[in-house]
């Protein structure tokens, strides 16, 4: 099975307060016939208490039109790219022309060459170093980037990989625009990255880690007279079990953007959460093929769509109250930061996650991430520690 070897996040340096940034667009709207009572209630119910911004906020109101927003964006992303992909490489001890793979996901700017293309020029990668873009999924495109990457590591079991995720919601808000949607949206998402470093089961590092482990074991065997002890896994990366892709029929409208002159105008209907509770059953026989049940699933990496959706996930799951607590306490911290949240996550799972709290009882460990997006679509994807 395909590993995660290593995670790593960068943020903009420009973090704001939500009533400092809420009290800047009221200032501004309320010129252009804004509801107050809507929009502070609005404000208040995403529970978002603090967002990082690709700029400082003064600059927001000097962007005129998709062309200025798109070259911002395209500033912040390259250098966040590259500051997030140095971290991984770094913590993974391999050489950037050591990865054969680079996929990489955005949906809040356009670029041709895309960002792993441009990428090319400030990290050293091989020059026959496969890239793959992916635009249009939306808050989806880190589980099923996590889905895709496992899918090519299967097939190409020797190689490792990296997805990239980078998100810059805040250069999207329609300054002009005072419609429920973009209301919630001002308030909702927010801007960061996030990149994974994943191999090949026979992919070197795993093969000197099995390597490695069973050595270890066969001294500890030797040394001990009486008995042999449980396996112990020695670290922390998990594997990719399986994935699952859903789909609902006529649901474009539900979640998405509007193209216009302006830039990308958000599409929010009020459905989606409806959309989280029909989730069930898709699980419960994902999970049965495996053998397994909802039961098992030990740790939840669930995307921050909003405290609603959270909720509802929570509850038509029948999970365990506060299960996704740390799927809130991402959204209070840093809003929903589309494809990149879910993937943050991973990374605050896997520091966690140490190496004496995993399998030190010779169980297998379950995690599920699941996220939801444009389409409208779900994506699945089971760990395995």
């Amino acid at each position: 099975m395909p590993r995660i070897l290593s995670t790593a996040t960068a943020f903009p340096e420009h973090y704001y307060g939500q009533e400092e940034m809420s009290s800047a667009l009221r200032a501004e709207w309320i010129k252009k016939g804004l509801d107050i009572a809507v929009f502070n209630r609005l404000q208040k119910a995403v529970t978002v208490e603090g967002r990082y911004l690709a700029l400082e906020m003064s600059e927001y109101y000097k962007l005129d039109g998709f062309a200025d927003s798109n070259r911002a964006w395209l500033k912040v992303a390259l250098e966040l790219g590259e500051r997030v992909i140095s971290d991984l490489l770094t913590k993974s001890n391999l050489a950037a022309d050591e990865i054969n793979l680079l996929m990489s996901t955005t949906v809040t700017g356009v670029s041709v060459p895309s960002l792993e293309a441009r990428l090319m020029n400030r990290i050293p990668f091989s020059r026959y170093l496969k890239r793959v873009p992916l635009f249009g999924l939306g808050c989806l495109a880190g589980t099923a980037g996590i889905a895709r990457v496992a899918d090519y590591l299967k097939g190409h079991p020797d190689e490792a990989a990296i997805l990239l995720s980078v998100e810059l919601c805040s250069l999207t808000l329609q300054a002009d625009d005072v419609s429920i949607a973009n209301i919630i949206s001002s308030g909702l998402f927010g801007d960061g990255a996030a990149a994974v470093l994943m191999v090949g089961e026979n992919h070197p590092l795993i093969k000197n880690d099995k390597k490695k482990r069973t050595n270890n074991a066969d001294i500890h065997q030797f040394s001990s007279s009486k008995k042999t002890t449980k396996k112990h896994v020695e670290f922390s990366q998990p594997k990719i079990v399986k994935s699952l892709s859903i789909f609902f029929p006529d649901s474009e409208d539900v979640m998405g953007w509007d193209v216009t002159d302006r830039g990308l105008k958000i599409i929010l209907g009020p459905g989606v959460p409806s959309y989280a509770s029909k989730l069930r059953p898709h699980l419960d026989s994902f999970l049965s093929e495996l053998g397994l049940s909802l039961a098992d699933i030990s740790v939840w990496l669930t995307h921050p769509g909003g405290p609603k959706v959270i909720d509802t996930i929570e509850s038509s799951l029948d999970l365990p109250p506060k299960t996704l607590d740390n799927t809130r306490k991402h959204l209070c911290r840093t809003g929903n930061l589309s494809s990149s949240s879910v993937l943050v996550l991973l990374d605050e799972c896997l520091k966690e996650l140490t190496a004496d709290k995993v399998g030190h009882n010779g169980d297998d460990k379950y995690g599920m991430m699941l996220s939801m997006g444009p389409g409208f679509s779900a994506e699945l994807v089971l760990l395995k520690w």
